[in-house]
């Protein structure tokens, strides 16, 4: 199996983060540079993900799966390893919910920081909305405010155990500091700030961090 990826996305680091702690390491990477838009040729587009995105798990019959989370459920399904997406109905269930929790509050609104609020994307998005970006910095801040909540009940974003649920999180957070300037206050958010050392100083969170080429 092949992996085309870019170390410099957040999306892509959600299934690093995932091959890591699984243990899984037989997986080629095939860096498609996306600031070279070398993920948006006409061949890219044709043979590999119409959408253009990263990343994109390519089988050993010349098929593809798109999207980090399809990518790691699969792996999840046809490598042994510790489960990541729940071990149980009820675990599952959870780690679903918490996924699209996270995708659709607080990825889509650092998604929008960087469409509209970053010097970077500027040179293709020229026409950027500023009060978007205002907006969703707002409502980035409110979403660190409820994840500090939730955290103060436990270790984890899913629950007990470490789960895919903590990837997407971390992975989204750290994009928002890395590229966006979207940090929080450790001393008004100390459950977050906890949670965030704890998963951070991960062996897989460590050695993916991204570094925008």
């Amino acid at each position: 199996m092949k992996l085309y990826t870019y170390e410099g996305a957040p999306n892509p680091r959600r299934v690093h983060m995932y091959l890591v702690e699984r243990g899984i390491e037989d997986i080629e990477f095939v860096t498609k540079n996306i600031m070279a838009r070398e993920n948006r040729t006409p061949e890219f587009l044709e043979t590999v993900n119409v959408m253009g995105g990263l990343p994109v798990l390519e089988l050993d019959d010349g098929s593809h799966i798109p999207e980090s989370v399809a990518i790691c459920r699969y792996l999840e399904k046809v490598r042994p390893g510790p489960a990541l997406f729940g071990d149980t109905p009820e675990g599952q269930a959870q780690v679903d919910f918490w996924l699209r929790r996270l995708e659709l509050n607080f990825m889509v609104q650092v998604g929008l920081v960087w469409i509209h609020g970053s010097p970077i994307t500027k040179v293709v998005n020229p026409n950027q909305i500023e009060a978007a970006a205002n907006s969703a910095r707002k409502n980035v801040g409110r979403y660190h405010g409820f994840l500090n909540e939730q955290l103060g009940a436990r270790e984890y974003i899913a629950g007990d155990g470490f789960s895919m649920a903590d990837i997407v999180a971390l992975t989204t957070l750290e994009f928002g500091q890395d590229l966006n300037q979207l940090d929080y206050d450790t001393a008004a958010l100390p459950h977050l700030a906890a949670w965030h050392d704890r998963v951070g100083n991960r062996p897989s969170a460590t050695t993916t961090r991204m570094k925008l080429q």
